[in-house]
């Protein structure tokens, strides 16, 4: 048992982090809280083991994106009749400092940051989120190379078994 929780721990190890370098590579890791709650839970048990892994549930939105009104993508999600959330919009507007300006005088305008989140709000509710999947991509490639390994882990283990 000891070769297969090796085997699958080096799996799960590998899709975190590889999903952790595609966040950052796409631009969808500014307040890191994403990045951080990605993990994995291994439990083998003498005659089963159980890996799942774990993360924030927006994840699952920003891995397999999110059909808006007018531009579908293929998932099982999409809005309907309700925007984005305006929270964690304006969160993410004031972490990257971005500010509406008047077009006349240049200055910053009056109560931009609310009116910059509906702006936002509105275009993610229409053109949706499209898919990343910087979870999906890594967990497939390592799955890939899983049963080969799982099987040589299965067959040293029983070796081991046998001689003792």
């Amino acid at each position: 048992m000891l070769e297969i929780k090796r085997v699958l721990e080096k799996f799960a190890r590998n899709v975190v982090k590889f999903s952790r370098s595609n966040l950052t590579r796409k631009d969808k890791n500014v307040s890191k809280k994403l990045y951080n709650s990605i993990g994995y839970d291994l439990q083998v048990h003498p005659k089963s083991f159980s890996l799942t892994f774990e993360m924030e549930e927006y994840g699952a939105y920003q891995d397999q994106g999110v059909s808006g009104v007018k531009k579908k993508y293929n998932t099982p999600f999409s809005y309907k009749s309700k925007m984005p959330p305006e929270k964690p919009i304006l969160d993410w507007i004031n972490k990257r400092r971005l500010r509406l300006r008047d077009k006349e005088t240049g200055r910053f305008t009056k109560g931009g940051q609310k009116s910059l989140a509906f702006l936002i709000r509105r275009s993610i509710y229409n053109k949706g989120i499209k898919p990343s999947l910087f979870f999906t991509k890594p967990f497939e490639a390592s799955f890939k190379h899983l049963p080969d390994g799982l099987v040589e882990a299965y067959g040293l283990t029983i070796d081991n078994i046998l001689t003792k």
